[in-house]
C-alpha cells in the first residue's frame, strides 16, 4: 500500500481525503493542540504534537508521500490589507524533509498568492531529482457547493503529465444545509445585516454557492450567511464542516469557535481525495 505523512495536518482533512483515496497516512505533524486531539478522535495513525522547525528529519520514519499543508495566512490576499504579506519560513521545513528523505512524491497545498513568492516556489518546484507540476487555481467548486481556489504542487521522481480532474456534479448547497436549524446568532450579524457596518454580508441560498470557508468565522460570523428559505443566519459548525466535505462523523475538539476555526483552515477533502486518486494512479503506471 502506498504510505504517506502529512505536515501541519490541522483538523485532517487532506489525510481523510488522501485515506479515501486508499493511501496509508502514517502519521501526522501538527502543533495546535486542539488540533491533535482532532486528528486523534478521528484517525488511528500517529499524530505527533510538534514544532516541525525543531523536528529532525533522517531519524523519523519514512513514507512514499510527504503532504505539506502550511499555514498560507501570509500568502492571502488579506495580508495585503493588514501589511502582514511577507514570506514565511515553514515552507523551508517542509522544504528540508523533502529534500533529505526525498520520498517518491512530495505535495504542496495552499492559497494562489504563494505563487508571487519567487523563493517559495524556487524551492518547491526546481528540487532536483524531480519533475514538478504546478497546478492553479483547483477550486473546490468542483466538489462542493464552495468558492475555493489552491494551488497544488506536485514533485514526483517520473513524469507524470496526466492528471485528470472529476466529471462528477457537486455536492449542491440544498443537501447540506439543514433547512430552519436555530444557529447562534450575534448581534452584530443583525446589525450587518441591516447595513450598520462598511460592508453587508454575502448571504447565499440554497442553489448558491458559498464563498471561502475562512477560520476568521470563529470570531465574526456575520461575513458569510445562509438563507434555507426560513431564516438568514449563519452557518452551523455541521454545515461549515460539510462545506469542506467532512462528514458528519467526524468531530471537531474544542469550542464551537475552536470548531470553526479548524474548519475553515482545513483542506477540503474532496480536494484530498482527488490528488490521492492521482497520486495512486502515479504509482500504478
Amino acid at each position: 500500500m502506498i504510505t504517506a505523512k502529512s505536515y501541519f495536518s490541522g483538523a485532517g482533512g487532506m489525510d481523510l481525503g488522501m485515506l479515501e483515496a486508499g493511501i496509508n497516512v502514517l502519521e501526522s505533524y501538527e502543533i495546535d493542540k486542539t488540533a491533535c486531539e482532532t486528528l486523534r478522535k478521528n484517525f488511528n495513525h500517529k499524530v505527533n504534537e510538534s514544532d516541525i522547525t525543531k523536528i529532525t528529519v533522517l531519524n523519523q520514519q519514512d513514507a512514499d508521500v510527504y503532504i505539506g499543508t502550511f499555514p498560507c495566512t501570509k500568502y492571502s490576499r488579506i495580508a495585503d490589507i493588514h501589511g502582514t504579506r511577507t514570506g514565511d519560513d515553514l515552507f523551508l521545513h517542509f522544504f528540508r524533509h523533502v529534500a533529505l528523505a526525498q520520498p517518491e512524491v512530495y505535495i504542496v497545498e495552499n492559497v494562489p498568492g504563494m505563487k508571487k513568492f519567487q523563493v517559495v516556489m524556487e524551492c518547491l518546484t526546481r528540487l532536483p531529482n524531480y519533475y514538478v507540476r504546478v497546478e492553479c487555481p483547483v477550486n473546490a467548486n468542483m466538489w462542493l457547493p464552495q468558492e475555493r481556489k489552491r494551488l497544488i504542487v506536485i514533485g514526483t521522481k517520473k513524469p507524470f503529465n496526466n492528471l485528470r480532474y472529476p466529471e462528477s456534479k457537486p455536492v449542491r448547497m440544498k443537501d447540506i444545509i439543514d433547512i430552519g436549524t436555530e444557529v447562534y446568532t450575534p448581534d452584530y450579524v443583525h446589525k450587518r445585516l441591516n447595513g450598520a457596518y462598511r460592508d453587508r454580508p454575502i448571504v447565499t441560498d440554497l442553489n448558491g454557492i458559498a464563498p471561502t470557508c475562512v477560520a476568521h468565522y470563529a470570531k465574526d460570523r456575520s461575513t458569510r450567511l445562509i438563507n434555507d428559505g426560513v431564516s438568514i443566519r449563519p452557518y452551523s459548525v455541521r454545515e461549515y464542516a460539510r462545506l469542506q466535505g467532512f462528514p458528519d462523523w467526524f468531530k471537531f475538539s474544542g469550542t464551537e469557535n475552536d470548531a470553526y476555526r479548524q474548519i475553515g483552515n482545513a483542506v477540503a477533502v474532496q480536494m484530498g481525495h482527488w490528488v490521492g486518486n492521482e497520486i495512486k494512479r502515479y504509482f500504478a503506471a
